[in-house]
């Protein structure tokens, strides 16, 4: 088959890597891959995979922008060259982009919802759902039903999958290199690798270091990813006084990397449609902690592969790392437990073979 991605950007984030993923799994299969983005520091990854990419100005989170109309243009051409069998967007805007090449071209589109949509005017006068939809959670599928009324039939529940030898758990030789590398000290390491963004829940894992630091005053804090709220967060910490014991790093492109130096993972959102680094972080072995929201509780068995707090919950999270710094057997267990789940439930190779029926069944018209 020959399939083409429709992404907004190739930024790092959880769209780009289960984009990436996914790609490599199809193209050990033997499928030709194209991606259509406004590009992003992801593209050298799918340049040596061998996607082809394709620049267009995708750039916009307005479904109405006259960028979808110039895209819409260049790829109706590229679609047609290269004989694209499947179209593949991953948001509401390169949606919008998919049903519109769909029309014109008359090409297979599905879509890959990854989080949760507001109920604006705008979707229901221009739904633009295809035939296919894939849900990357339970809790997904069950807001495309609920709050849109999609039919179940149309949506398929795939889990986003992790390549399990890229991220396995890491020596102890090679976290301590990690560890250095950041400039980290010794004592324990809580980290974040998430976009920099409110719905992620940033200030509520800061907020909580202010009442660890006083009973563990070497643990630092890891805060790893991009965003609108860099400068914002960083007050919040000199404002807490904890600014030293707070590192900031904003190149993640290797995230095992960054992974490798957290001891643990916390990911305190509001809500998330599965979590990509969490799903990174459990592979590897990570001892987690997660609100108990979204696909996060698809993930996160508590007090069996990892805790759950509630959301916005500062005392919570603070809570919960405190009783894993002092048990670390317990710590260890929980960690041991994410990555067997993990290899058990959310492989690679599951996801590709998953995807791959539903376009199959797509080109059949079932």
């Amino acid at each position: 088959m020959k399939i083409m991605h429709l992404i907004n950007h190739l930024n790092i984030g959880g769209i780009g890597s289960y984009a990436l993923n996914l790609s490599a799994g199809l193209i050990k299969k033997g499928h030709r891959l194209f991606i259509a983005s406004s590009g992003g520091e992801l593209l050298g990854e799918f340049n040596r995979l061998g996607v082809e990419p394709i620049r267009v100005s995708l750039n916009t989170k307005n479904e109405l922008s006259p960028k979808i109309v110039l895209s819409l243009i260049k790829l109706y051409k590229a679609v047609r060259e290269n004989k694209i069998d499947i179209l593949h967007s991953h948001s509401r805007t390169t949606q919008v982009l998919g049903c519109l090449l769909q029309r014109f071209t008359g090409v297979k589109h599905v879509f890959t919802c990854h989080g949760f949509f507001k109920r604006r005017f705008s979707r229901r006068v221009f739904p633009c759902w295809p035939d296919k939809i894939i849900a990357i959670s339970d809790q997904v599928r069950e807001h495309l039903i609920n709050d849109f009324k999609l039919s179940p039939q149309r949506i398929d529940l795939v889990y986003n999958g992790i390549d399990m030898d890229k991220f396995s758990p890491p020596s102890f030789e090679n976290r301590q290199k990690a560890k250095l590398k950041i400039g980290l000290g010794s004592g324990p390491v809580v980290g974040i690798l998430a976009r920099l963004s409110d719905v992620k829940g940033h200030r509520y894992l800061i907020e909580a270091m202010k009442d660890i630091l006083p009973i563990y005053p070497q643990a630092r804090l890891l805060i790893a990813g991009e965003g609108k709220m860099e400068k914002e967060l960083r007050k919040l910490t000199e404002d807490f006084g904890i600014k030293a014991n707070v590192i900031f790093v904003t190149n993640t492109i290797d995230t095992r990397e960054v992974l490798s130096a957290i001891d643990f993972f916390v990911m305190p959102s509001l809500n998330e449609g599965l979590g990509m680094a969490l799903m990174e972080a459990m592979s590897m072995g990570l001892t987690v902690i997660g609100s108990s929201v979204g696909g996060i509780k698809t993930l996160i068995k508590d007090k069996e592969n990892g805790l759950l707090v509630n959301p916005k919950d500062p005392r919570g999270i603070s809570q919960a790392i405190i009783s894993l710094i002092s048990d670390s057997k317990k710590a260890l267990d929980l960690g041991r437990n994410a990555h067997k789940y993990m290899v058990n439930n959310f492989s690679r190779d599951k996801m590709v073979f998953n995807t791959e029926q539903i376009y199959l069944r797509c080109l059949q018209g079932n």
